[in-house]
């Protein structure tokens, strides 16, 4: 749709509202429909209505009327400043969805209307649904015990975790899974979080527990995962080594049963539970409320539920901070310290990697930028006007190291090579975007003499990301691989997969040359590049910084202002949700 044909459509406060740039089609649209739907002329109600759907597009999953006016942005990620007359009164505005036909007010409102009304936060009825489901799941395995202690748990317990120097956060959450209903198991980079699991699962298996369930929420997260348990089994006692390593891991959707085009959208519900007896879900700051709630929906009644993650990442890309939420709440009624355990003894990112991202997580602003600006070659701060020199030398190098693996027909090695270096970004568009710097990187490969072909060209060395699930053909979002045309046409290897692909079988994909951080989560890489955007960017917060640099396995590089680099850090994401106040 035109902008023209917009301005037909926004007119009153909402046409002032689109005007500044805060509300677009996709705000717009439902709120007219539901105006006319339901015979609702209230300026101040349609402004609120486009305003919730606007929060859902930006991650929330209400608006917050406290705090509606803080940190509105426009188009292009910038701020805007509404003018005060612009804006209702508090009491204005909820005498107006009080006596709204669209509103339902409470809990216990009619649950046919489209919007609610709790605590001064407005939700779209469908996601107070999914967030009560995900409370009340939650909130009655947390306070039922799943099964007696077994009399051998202390002896259990004793087996795998021999000697001294137990972490006992690790040794409760061990414990912990043998009995509860729910499980939140938070942690950073290296605090052992996979191992862990695997002793949750050796705990399992001697328990007589078969039917067990590992997910995470994209294919690369999946791989990691598995690769990571089979790992972390080698010390377990070798009778049960054995058991753990054979389990497989799936996407979250792939065990819901994903169904495209098709209702009900997954296979396993309430009326067609999961079979399993424990569920583990990994890198769970990246689940939307939607899918936990799909996911608590599908759960057996006896099912265990273990839920781990970090949760100072970047929470999803789409509605919710389910994880953040469940590490917040206080967990009212539940066992002394309720369900969530937190990891926080490290063992693996340690040294300068180790302390930038725990500075970063403190908010400690000053020990950041002492720590990039030391002269540190792992470590290290670029200007924005000073960065191509040193980025286009990292990119090239390791751009050409996968190209010529490619041509040689080396896809093992390809593979093992697009986990060397990263470039992220802040934004997807715009100068600092994904997009931009993907351009640049692709020209400066071809500039430096790699056979790179032309936009769409499916040549040797290309690199890829799917952006889709495929689940009919094993594929899924996350997934990285590399093109070979060594049998004459390309095909596309996938790492995790036995067998090339035909290009024609991904579906959307993007190239690896840049990604933006939210895509970079789940994985890791030897050395990361960071692009962060100016110092008004809304994007510039703590828990993008803190997921980009934990990333990295043995250096980052940050090309942004000491002054962006100052606002990242002091500067938190907020999401609207109800979740951690009503757990």
């Amino acid at each position: 749709m035109t902008e023209p044909a917009l301005s037909v459509v926004a007119t009153g406060l909402t046409g002032e509202f689109h005007a500044l740039g805060v509300l677009d089609w996709p705000d717009l649209h439902p709120a007219r429909h539901l105006g006319l739907l339901y015979r609702e002329r209230d300026e101040r109600v349609l402004l609120t209505v486009a305003l919730a759907v606007r929060a859902l597009r930006a991650g929330s999953v209400c608006l917050d009327l406290d705090r509606v006016r803080a940190g509105l942005t426009g188009r292009d990620d910038e701020l805007v400043e509404v003018p005060d007359e612009l804006w209702p009164t508090l009491p204005e505005w909820l005498d107006a969805l009080a006596a709204s036909p669209l509103v339902a007010l409470g809990p216990a409102g009619d649950p046919a209307r489209p919007l609610r009304l709790i605590d001064h936060k407005l939700y779209l009825t469908r996601y107070w649904q999914q967030e009560e489901q995900v409370r009340v799941t939650l909130q009655q395995r947390a306070t039922s015990p799943s099964a007696p202690p077994p009399r051998q748990l202390d002896e259990w317990l004793a087996e795998l975790f021999p000697g001294a120097d137990v972490d006992p956060d690790q040794r409760r959450a061990v414990a912990q899974v043998a009995t509860e209903g729910v499980t939140v198991l938070a942690g950073g980079p290296g605090t052992g979080k996979t191992t862990t699991i695997a002793r949750m699962l050796a705990l399992l298996v001697r328990q007589g527990v078969r039917r067990i369930a590992l997910a995470a929420p994209t294919g690369k997260a999946k791989t990691r995962l598995e690769e990571a348990v089979r790992e972390a089994a080698r010390d377990l006692p070798r009778d049960v080594a054995a058991s753990v390593e054979q389990l497989g891991a799936s996407t979250l959707h792939r065990l819901l049963g994903a169904r495209p085009n098709a209702r009900p959208a997954f296979r396993h519900n309430r009326d067609n539970p999961l079979p399993h007896d424990v569920v583990i879900i990994d890198e769970l700051s990246m689940v939307s409320l939607t899918m936990m709630a799909r996911l608590t929906d599908a759960l057996a009644p006896h099912t265990r539920l273990v839920l781990v993650g970090d949760p100072d990442q970047l929470s999803s890309v789409d509605a919710g901070a389910v994880l953040s939420d469940l590490t917040q709440a206080a967990w009212l009624g539940t066992t002394s310290g309720g369900p969530v355990v937190r990891l926080r003894r490290n063992y693996r990112f340690t040294g300068l990697l180790g302390d930038l991202a725990e500075a970063i997580r403190a908010g400690e602003a000053e020990q950041v930028l002492g720590l990039v600006t030391a002269g540190k070659p792992t470590l290290t701060l670029t200007s924005p006007n000073h960065a191509h020199d040193a980025l286009r030398a990292r990119v090239v190098t390791a751009g050409r190291a996968i190209h010529a693996a490619a041509v040689a027909g080396d896809a093992a090695q390809a593979l093992r090579l697009l986990d060397g270096h990263r470039l992220l970004c802040a934004h997807r568009h715009g100068p600092f975007g994904a997009t931009t710097w993907a351009r640049r990187a692709e020209q400066w490969l071809r500039a430096s003499g790699a056979a790179i072909g032309a936009e769409g060209e499916w040549y040797a060395g290309r690199t890829v990301l799917v952006t889709v699930n495929q689940p009919d053909w094993g594929i899924y979002n996350g997934d990285t691989g590399v093109v070979l045309t060594d049998t004459g046409r390309a095909l596309v290897h996938l790492g995790g997969t036995t067998r090339p692909l035909s290009p024609e079988l991904l579906g959307p994909t993007q190239s690896l040359d840049a990604l933006t951080v939210h895509k970079a989560q789940g994985s890791q890489f030897d050395a990361v590049t960071l692009v962060l955007p100016d110092v008004e960017s809304p994007l510039l917060t703590r828990e993008l910084l803190y997921t980009a640099v934990t990333r990295a396995r043995e250096a980052v590089h940050v090309i942004a202002t000491p002054e962006a680099l100052r606002a990242a850090v002091q500067r938190t994401a907020r999401r609207a949700s109800g979740l951690r106040d009503r757990l």
